[in-house]
């Protein structure tokens, strides 16, 4: 019979322990292998996660960056226009102040033309009075004479 169809148990125990041997070879080598894929997968992980916090962080921080810009640009822009309103309020202070003083100006000049109105009447008055004692004198004058 060939070495073949041999049945196992007849072989030599030698043979079957060689045979063990390098099956245990064989598994230990897978398994020594398959653990060598392990550990590269899990470093690989490993790099892809630390590759993936440091993009995140670096995401965080460029959207903190903006943010603060941004608050930034807003507060400027805040502070403008309260600077523009304030401006503006002073504008509107100084031209009611100035609107103030020509209304006084004129109640002023109101009042000196309504006393300055009453002399005139006054004088007029004075005037025509004596325009009348010299008429009446020239009345008497004439008749006087007749």
């Amino acid at each position: 019979m060939s070495e073949e169809k041999r049945d196992p148990g007849n072989e030599a125990p030698g043979a079957q322990i060689e045979a063990a041997k390098r099956r245990l070879r064989q598994a230990m080598d897978a398994a020594v292998a398959a653990k060598e894929r392990a550990t590269a997968e899990i470093r690989a992980l490993e790099l892809d996660l630390e590759e993936e916090r440091q993009t995140s962080a670096e995401a965080l921080e460029t959207l903190r960056r903006e943010h603060a810009a941004e608050l930034e640009r807003e507060r400027n822009a805040k502070d403008r226009a309260i600077a523009a309103a304030d401006s503006r309020l002073a504008e509107i202070e100084a031209q009611t102040e100035a609107a103030e003083k020509r209304v006084e100006e004129a109640e002023r000049r109101t009042a000196s033309a309504a006393g300055s109105s009453a002399e005139i009447e006054t004088r007029a008055r004075e005037a025509a009075a004596a325009w009348l004692r010299g008429q009446v004198e020239a009345i008497r004058r004439e008749a006087a004479q007749r």
